[in-house]
Formats: C-alpha cells, sequence, structure tokens
C-alpha cells in the first residue's frame, strides 16, 4: 500500500492551495484518512480528517479556511486550503488507516509535500 501526495507549493498570503493523495495497493477498506503538518522546531499536529461516513474533524486553527473531502471509489483525499497564512507553512502529510486484502489494519503516510505562505 502507498500514498501518493502532490499540491504542495509556494503562496502568498490570503491565497489558495490544494493538496491530493491517493492511496493504491491492496486496499480492502480505508477507515479513516486526512493529513498532517509539521512546522520546523513544532511536533506533527492533525490539520484535518475524514472517515469513510464524510465525517470531518479540524483543528481550530483552520476551520472556516480548509475543507478535506474524499473519494471513496478513487480512494483520494484532497485538502482544499483558503485564506492561508504564513504560520500555515509547513511539511503536510497525508494519512490513512487502510485494511489490507489480507485483513491487516495499519496506518500510512504518504510523503510530505511543503506548502509555503509567504509575500
Amino acid at each position: 500500500v502507498q500514498l501518493q501526495a502532490s499540491g504542495g507549493g509556494l503562496v502568498q498570503p490570503g491565497g489558495s492551495l490544494r493538496l491530493s493523495c491517493a492511496a493504491s495497493g491492496s486496499i480492502f477498506s480505508i477507515n479513516i484518512m486526512g493529513w498532517y503538518r509539521q512546522a520546523p522546531g513544532n511536533q506533527r499536529e492533525l490539520v484535518a480528517a475524514v472517515i469513510k461516513s464524510g465525517s470531518t474533524n479540524y483543528v481550530d486553527s483552520v476551520k472556516g479556511r480548509f475543507t478535506i473531502s474524499r473519494d471513496n471509489a478513487k480512494n483520494t483525499v484532497d485538502l482544499q486550503m483558503n485564506s492561508l497564512k504564513p504560520e500555515d507553512t509547513a511539511l503536510y502529510y497525508c494519512y490513512a488507516n487502510i485494511k489490507t486484502s489480507r485483513g491487516v489494519n495499519s496506518n500510512y503516510w504518504g510523503q510530505g509535500t511543503l506548502v509555503t505562505v509567504s509575500s
């Protein structure tokens, strides 16, 4: 199983970016999909998560600005980030809790994608 993330980059404050992540491999089902981020000198924190039913959870600092969505048929999760602030600058990691076709439940991480918010 692999998670492939894309969509990071440099954006000015107030701008928008969209991160995408696709899971592939011997997947039976995906429970939780989400995005974490880690800024230099900080611990990794959960930004947003979505369960299979569509219920979502956000860290307070991004509520009203970020929107997470998933496509269960395609095993993808996106993070639409609007009104970006310099403090959103971080390495963003895609995450998924996946049951493989062998029935094993594990946590998987994509490679980090860098988001830089700067003028």
